[in-house]
Order: structure tokens, then sequence, then C-alpha cells
């Protein structure tokens, strides 16, 4: 990992191995036998069953010692049963490809402890060779493994020069050492035949270098200084990685490859590894269909004070950070997801907080955004023992460090094993489930209305989650395009953020890996009403439009009797438009919903006036539709 920054300031203050929706979570989700392959957003066994990763990162062999770390203090058994014991079912391991071309016999391994001798099968043999024993152990133990391409050069944080190749080792040598490193470990299976190797992660954190030359990682589409055109191959990681990804696919076709971000797009800057916008414009396209998993990096203000950590961060704001930049892909069902990094401390702080924009809140907020988005996969960071965001402590010991950080990544968790949601078995799903009934919509304040539904029986051998539909149009057709919730493991969602006195139609489906069911029946609900002297008009006006953005400029009016100080306008988007800039107002969006808040010199608006200087830009895909209905602070807008 490392931060979107990584100024030499930075680093000194970290480790140097550290480099819209509330809903009802648990679901269970069934092991995969052989090899896994995705369907929309979730990622499938070969017997139907829907698989979460919940694992963890533990590095080492990426490092100077190419070495899994803490083979200095515990057998590398014991620690990989503690991984299983604690519930994680995946490891993604770090390597580097000098690792791989040049493998040392690595000297930080010791060969007894307290308890005895350990470690005695890694004697004399070279990195390479350990990290065969270790992946060998890890399926015996009952766990996956993601092999992680972390760096080229062995070192101790991400490739400073944010690319995928260096100087002594070319692309040419990474796609090399990736067909290498895959044929090697196709081999290696349990003992049910299952393979243990099931996924690859092209590359650690590709990034840009913010010194104004525009050096390192780009995407295809950005249009900012530099730009980066397909043409562009020194840069340009969409390119890189299909040519890498179909590689891999041509030694093994049945791998799951995983591609991380960038930091920055369009000027739109997140961590590193952690941008995914421009997959809505430029998604990675692989020889092999049903393979591609996106990865996303993120972090807390403990590493670095992003814009969006201060005095007004909350829930809602974090997930409309998370949705912009990696959220929408899962929850357009584009493809799945992995939470590939994200760590925090062991200091209570650091885990649970009720201030805004800090470690703990931001922590607690992507552990509810995981629970409420049930195809997302993760892998935590670090179990490392030495590392900032410890997991177990320097000893290695099977306990974690932090009760409370575990018992919140417990909540998270899906086992290996079993099935979920009432299928189980270990046959094959094949049927898609029958329609929810008995939906039901009820309004409990101005801006929140709950759903509940009766529960379906899965088909034999299926596992089932739901998907949440709404509309302002009674009678509308259930799409990708109103969507607003996935993958809930329960009969029930609170959709919140809603527009007051406002009238909203929903949908239910059940999906299995087979497909989706029809949909429920329409329920609907109207928001309940604000009162007070206060009434409003808004004039919004699309000002510019070119292929996927646009500019608009939006006026309040006061039709009321009474002045106002303050404002809160909110409006849902109809289409998949999502704002990039706004001036003269403060911003939140989560889906297609958006609130702006004044600025401290424009809140006044007395009886009868207006204010017309804000405005915004934003992309869109599809069509670029107008709002119908605003309100301000709360009161809907004639």
């Amino acid at each position: 990992m490392c931060a979107r920054f990584l100024s030499s300031q930075f680093v000194g203050k970290f480790f140097i191995f550290l480099c819209f929706v509330v809903a009802a979570s648990g679901a269970v989700f069934a092991q995969g036998a052989g090899y896994w392959h995705t369907s929309g957003n979730q990622i499938i066994g070969s017997g139907g069953h829907t698989v979460r990763i919940a694992g963890v990162n533990w590095y080492g062999f990426e490092t100077t010692d190419q070495v899994v770390h803490g083979l200095w203090a515990e057998d590398y058994h014991t620690i990989l049963n503690t991984i299983k014991s604690n519930g994680y079912n995946a490891i993604r391991l770090p390597y580097s490809n000098q690792m791989v071309e040049s493998p040392m016999v690595p000297s930080n391994i010791s060969y007894a402890n307290g308890s005895g001798a350990i470690n005695t099968d890694l004697k004399g043999l070279n990195a390479l060779q350990v990290m065969d024993k270790v992946v060998t152990a890890a399926g015996a133990a009952g766990l996956r493994v993601i092999l992680d391409n972390h760096r080229s050069e062995a070192g101790n944080s991400a490739e400073a020069n944010g690319l995928w190749y260096t100087g002594a080792y070319p692309e040419s040598a990474w796609i090399n050492d990736w067909k290498t490193v895959v044929n090697r470990y196709s081999t290696f299976k349990d003992a049910s035949g299952n393979p243990t190797v099931i996924a690859v992660d092209l590359r650690n954190e590709p990034h840009l270098i913010a010194n104004g030359s525009h050096t390192g990682a780009c995407w295809t589409g950005d249009t900012s200084t530099g730009g980066c055109p397909t043409s562009n191959g020194s840069q340009n990681w969409v390119a890189a990685a299909q040519r890498a990804g179909n590689a891999v696919l041509s030694v093994n076709s049945k791998l799951l490859i995983m591609v991380e971000g960038i930091d920055c797009y369009k000027g739109d800057c997140d961590w590193w590894g952690g941008n995914l916008e421009g997959v809505s414009s430029h998604p990675i396209t692989l020889n092999v269909a049903n393979r591609l998993v996106y990865s996303a990096h993120d972090y807390g203000p403990n590493l670095f004070q992003q814009s969006w950590f201060n005095s007004s961060t909350s829930f809602s704001s974090l997930s409309a950070v998370w949705n912009k930049f990696w959220g929408y892909i899962s929850a357009n069902h584009t493809a799945p997801v992995l939470v590939g990094e994200f760590g925090t401390g062991n200091n209570a702080s650091d885990i649970q907080s009720a201030t805004p924009g800090s470690q703990g809140q931001w922590f607690q907020s992507l552990i509810n955004f995981v629970q409420n988005n049930a195809s997302l996969n993760w892998t935590y960071w670090a179990l490392n023992g030495e590392d900032s965001y410890a997991l177990l402590d320097n000893n290695y010991d099977s306990t974690p460090q932090s009760s409370q950080k575990q018992s919140d990544l417990v909540s998270i968790q899906s086992a290996l094993g079993g099935g979920g949601g009432g299928g189980g078995g270990g046959g094959t799903c094949s049927t898609t489930p029958a329609a929810p009934t008995g939906l039901t919509a009820t309004a409990v304040s101005s801006s929140q209305i709950n759903l509940s539904w009766t529960a379906v029986s899965p088909p034999s051998n299926c596992d089932i989650a739901y998907s949440v539909f709404c509309s302002r149009i009674s009678g509308f057709t259930p799409s990708s395009s109103n969507r607003i919730a996935s993958g809930l493991p329960t009969p029930s969602f609170a959709n919140t953020g809603l527009l007051p006195a406002t009238k909203y139609y929903y949908k239910v489906e059940a999906v299995d890996a087979v497909g989706s069911s029809p949909a429920s029946n329409q329920a609907s609900a109207t928001t309940q009403s604000n009162s007070g002297g206060f009434a409003c008009h808004v004039v919004y006006t699309n000002v510019n439009q070119w292929n996927s953005g646009f500019q608009a400029a939006i006026t309040i009016q006061n039709t009321g009797t009474v002045g106002i100080t303050s404002w809160t306008l909110k409006w849902i988007f109809p289409n998949n438009q999502q704002i990039t800039g706004v001036w003269n107002g403060s911003y939140t969006q989560s889906g297609q919903a958006v609130s702006v808040k004044n600025l401290s010199y424009n809140g006044n608006i007395p009886a009868g006036g207006s204010y017309g200087g804000m405005g915004f830009t934003a992309n869109y895909s599809g069509t670029n539709g107008v709002p119908t209905s605003f309100s301000v602070n709360g009161v809907v807008c004639k």
C-alpha cells in the first residue's frame, strides 16, 4: 500500500511497509469448488454458489527480505491456521519481479521458538521455493491465494514511478514473469483437487506522479493535462492490464484477473490504485469472458488527509466518495469489486469514533458500507504484526491485537463452505428464484421509506440475495438505471436521503447464480411533509454539454414569506450522472441523490429573493436528463 502522495515527509510518519443505502447484513456465501468465475457483480464457484473473498494481506515476499514476515517468530503452518481460525478465507500474497527472477535464500527465518522447532522444512530453500511451501500449506488449511505483483525490484513500498515496469524490469519482463508464476502455481491444489491460487492482481497501486510532468500510470479517456490516449503505451494502464491479463489467461484461462485503479482521472484524485472512474467509459476487456474483477484501495486520514475528511464528514458523504470512485461498478452489476487494501490501527479511537473526519469514523463507515453491499469482496491490510495497521502482534500470536477490530472484520466475513441463504449442498444451482411477494413500503420521515417483503425460498443448491429498484413513475420496469441496492441478504431495506412530500415506487427481485427472478409486486409510499413559511422554486439550466460531460447552473428562488440564512438544496438525477465539481456550494452525492449546501458567504436568500451563483460540472453516460424535483431545507420546491 501507499498513499496518493508519497513525499519523504509523509513516509517518515508511517511504518515503511505501509507504503446510499442502509440495510441489514449477515449473508453467508458458499465455497466455490474448483476455479471461480464472475457473473455481474458476483464471484461464482464452479458449483454455482456465490463466493465472497474475505481475506488478509500477508506481505514480505516483495520486500528485500524476499519472504513473508513473521517467520522469525512463528511457524508458517501455524500462521496460516491462525488466518483460517479467525474466519478469513483468502490471502493476498505480494511478490516482486526480482524475487521471481533472482530468488535469494531468505535469512529472516527462525527455526525454533519457545514452543520448539519451527519452519524446519524451509532450511536452504530460496524465496520462490519458500513461496511454494506457503501456497501449498495455504491450500491445505482451506485458504485461497491471490498473487499480487506488488513491485519490480524488491523493496518496501509500492513502485515509486507509479508504473508496472522499471528500467531493470521492462513490461516484457513483467508479462513473462506473470506467465512463469501462473504456470508454476496452476498445479497447486488442495486435498479435494481445488486450485489454491484463484486470482492474480496484475499490479499494485498504479498511479500518476504529481510533479508537473504527468508521468506514471493513466487511464484511457483522461483528457486532463498530458491526457491518456490509447497510443500512449508507456503510461496507459488499461492497455497494459489487457496485455498482461490476456497473457495470464493464455496460460490458465480459468484464473480471475484483478485490475486495480489508478489515483487521478481527469484531475479527480483518490488513493493510489483507488480511482476506477474511467471504467464507466473505458472498461477493461479480456479475451476470456467472466474473469475480470476490479480492485480498489482505500484508507483513512491517518495515512493522508484527503479533502473528504473534514468536520462535515458523514457515512453518507464517505459512501458518495466510494460510490464515485469504485462502488458504482458493483452497484451497476458491471463486475465484481475487491477492496484489496484497507486498514486501521489498534487504538480504540482508530477503530471507532463519532468525530467527523476521524480515522475511527472512516473505518466504521467502510465496515458498514461493505455490510450494506454484500457483493463487495475485500482483503484487509495487513496480517503483519510489525505493521501500523497490524491484525496480529509482533509475535504473530493467534489472537488478534484488537478484539474490537477483529469483531468488525468478522461482521463482513463469509465462510468458505456450506450454503448460504438456505441453499447449501454440493450440487449446482440451475434455477432462478421465484419473485418476492408481499412488498410493503412505509414512510417513516420526510426523507426515509422502509421496505419489507416475504423471504424467498432458495432453489436447490442456490444462494439468493435481493435487489431493490425505485422510480417516481408508477408501473416502471426494473433496470440497472433505477437499481438502488443489490446483494441484500435479508428481506428488508431502508431507503434514505429522499425528498419530502414525494411519492416513490418500489419493486424487488431475488437473485442467484443463474439470474434474477421476475419483479415483485409494486409498492409505494409518500415521504412525510415539512411545514413552515418558506417556499421555493428552482431553475435548472444545462449551460453546456459535450460527449460525456456537461455544465449546469442552478437558481434558487425564495417564493415564501420568510427569508432563510442557510440552504441545503437536494435533487435526484434521473440518469447516470456524476458531479465532478461544484462552485459556490459544498456537495455530496450518493448514487443519483445530490445534496448541495451553501458556503459561509451565500446562505442568505430573503423572501422574494433568489440566488443564482451556484453551478456544477458533471459526467454522464447515456441520457443526460433534467431532474424533475428539488427541495430546499426539506421543502419541496414548486
